[in-house]
């Protein structure tokens, strides 16, 4: 995994801090506080490609909806079929919740 590269005192910190969390409205706020608006949207604009790729949805489709770009939708996709399967657990834990 490439974030083993960062894995240490701080980022079990953010992690545990994130797990603190309770509802949404407190997400809300420890996000707005810790991160700027366009890191949090990013971060949303990429979970939205991946549903949207495991959707079957094409480039052209996820483009024109999310705004991301080819390299992001790209990227996104590599993690899907190559990664540790992190955006498959959330998407899969998302659906169930539907």
């Amino acid at each position: 995994m490439q974030i083993d590269k960062l894995r240490g005192k701080q980022l079990d910190q953010l992690f545990d801090a994130i797990l603190s969390l309770e509802d949404r409205e407190e997400c809300y706020r420890f996000f707005d506080d810790i991160a700027t608006m366009n890191e949090i949207q990013s971060l949303a604009q990429r979970l939205q490609v991946a549903k949207m790729l495991d959707e079957g949805r094409t480039y052209t489709a996820i483009a024109e909806e999310s705004s991301a770009s080819t390299t992001t939708i790209s990227r996104v996709k590599r993690c899907l079929a190559y990664g540790t399967d992190g955006y498959r657990m959330v998407l899969d834990r998302l659906k169930e919740k539907e």
